[in-house]
Order: C-alpha cells, then structure tokens, then sequence
C-alpha cells in the first residue's frame, strides 16, 4: 500500500533519526482519554496530537465541528516535534483509523510526502507484544516549509456544484454510516439527511479490526466510480470521512477531496437543501 505501513516496518525503523512518530488516539465521547492514554503508554518516540486541540480550529456559525486548525500552530507544533520536509512521518490511533487518517490528510494538504498510517493501530502493536513507554521524548526543532495542496480540499459551493447536478464527471460520496445518511438516526447534529445526490458508502466498511481491507476489496467497495472521476467525500465534520479518502486513494482514485465542513457545514447555511 501506498499510504499505509504495517507494524513490523515500524518496528524495524524505531529508532531512525528521520523517522517520527504520532499518537492520535482520541474519544469524540471522552476529549481527554487519548491524551490520558498517551501519558499512560505510547510507542517509543511517540508524539501526541489532540484531534480538536491540534488538528482542529475554532468553531463558528460555519466551517463545520473539527473545521481546519490554525495552520501556523500546527506547524509549529511539526517543528518542535522534529518534523521537517524529508522526515517519515507514521501515525496511529486506537484502531478506529479516523483519527490517525485525519493527521495523515492533513500533513499531505500541507504538502509533505513521505506520511503513513500505521496498519492495526496501537492496539495491534501492543497485542505483539511490541514495545511501549511513557517517555515523552524531545527532539531538535526542525524546518517545515509548507507547501498546501489545496486538491485535497473541497469548499462548500464546489460541493453544492456537484449536489445539483452543474460539475461534469463528479461523484460526491457520505462516508457516514447508513442510518444517519438515510435521515433515521442523527445523533449529534441539527438536522438529519444528507447532501442531495451523495451515494453512501460508511467509512467503517474499509476498515475491519483496525485494519485496512487489500487494495482489491477497496476497489470493490467503489467499483461504480470512475477512476477518472472527481471524488468528493464528506462525513459528519470531516474526521472520519478520511479512511475513506485514503481507501480511494489505495484504490487507484487520483481525484479525491475532502469537504472538512462536512454535513455539519452544509446544514448550517440554511439555504442548502437537504435529502
């Protein structure tokens, strides 16, 4: 896989000097938990970052629940944690793959290159047996010159284009399981339904026991896509539409974007239809 490494890599390249490591583990129920869990046991050399502290800016009227954090802190943050333009980058979380996909979009929209996503995620390093500290390291402060990719992001009125049938070739996919895109259930925001003309495909079904499923069943799991085609993916707030976008990634999509405002943004414009 392209985006993706898997424990026993890791393991190998521990200790390298121009390898870093992030821990994302995070509870959307439990703000606290991942930073408590990190505190408790991490893997060694690990670095955390906090979902909504770190990889999320302030919430307004719009932008959605995790809309983009401020981009000079987080690259700050980069920096002081030895993160510079040729460093390879692996991040995990728990094993829901949302958040450490989240970290993972978001140094590629800042334009590095050399990011992975660890495959299994901390529990599957723990369950080999593999080690773990809670040493909270330090290293020497690095350059990272950005380079944004603004590709990888989609704003809403491109989204709205594609809602209403106006981009050729555009797909736009809720990555949110099925009830909450059917309109059944909506636990957490305002309104329920999803964005006019988006098919469903739930970002779990990517995943199975924190793994990424092989490149093959990814492409299954779009099979009805055009390779070809723009691909916009949405969520809730933009968390946990990115396995998704990795998947596709995997699967061989070039055109993939993230609408970060996500279903939390499109319903606060009150003009915006909803289906």
């Amino acid at each position: 896989m392209k985006h993706i490494v898997e424990k026993e890599w890791l393991l190998k390249h521990l200790n390298e000097d121009d390898v870093r490591i992030i821990d994302c583990r995070f509870s959307l129920a439990n703000p606290e938990m991942g930073g408590v869990e990190y505190v408790e046991a991490h893997i060694p050399g690990a670095v955390y970052f906090d979902l909504e502290k770190d990889l999320s800016g302030n919430v307004s009227i719009h932008g959605g629940r995790h809309p983009l954090p401020d981009l000079d802190g987080l690259i700050e943050k980069l920096e002081k944690a030895g993160i510079g333009e040729d460093t390879t980058v692996v991040v995990y979380d728990n094993g829901e793959g949302a958040f450490a996909a989240r970290f993972w979009w978001m140094l590629s929209y800042l334009g590095h290159k050399n990011v992975y996503v660890l495959n299994g995620s901390f529990k599957d390093w723990v369950g080999a047996n593999y080690p773990v500290t809670a040493e909270v390291p330090v290293f020497n402060r690095a350059s990272f010159r950005p380079a944004i990719n603004d590709a990888l992001l989609a704003d809403m009125e491109e989204v709205k284009a594609i809602s209403q049938g106006q981009t050729e070739n555009a797909v736009l996919i809720d990555s949110r399981e099925e009830k909450r895109y059917q309109g059944i259930v909506e636990p957490i925001d305002k309104k329920k339904g999803h964005i006019p003309g988006a098919i469903n495909k739930p970002w779990m079904q990517g995943l199975e026991e924190g793994y990424y499923k092989p490149i093959e069943e990814q492409k299954k799991r779009f099979a009805e896509i055009d390779l070809q085609q723009q691909v916009v993916v949405y969520c809730g707030s933009g968390v946990t539409a990115v396995p998704n976008f990795l998947a596709l990634k995997e699967a061989g999509y070039e055109n993939v974007k993230l609408y970060l405002g996500s279903f939390s943004d499109w319903i606060s414009y009150e003009e915006n239809e909803i289906e």
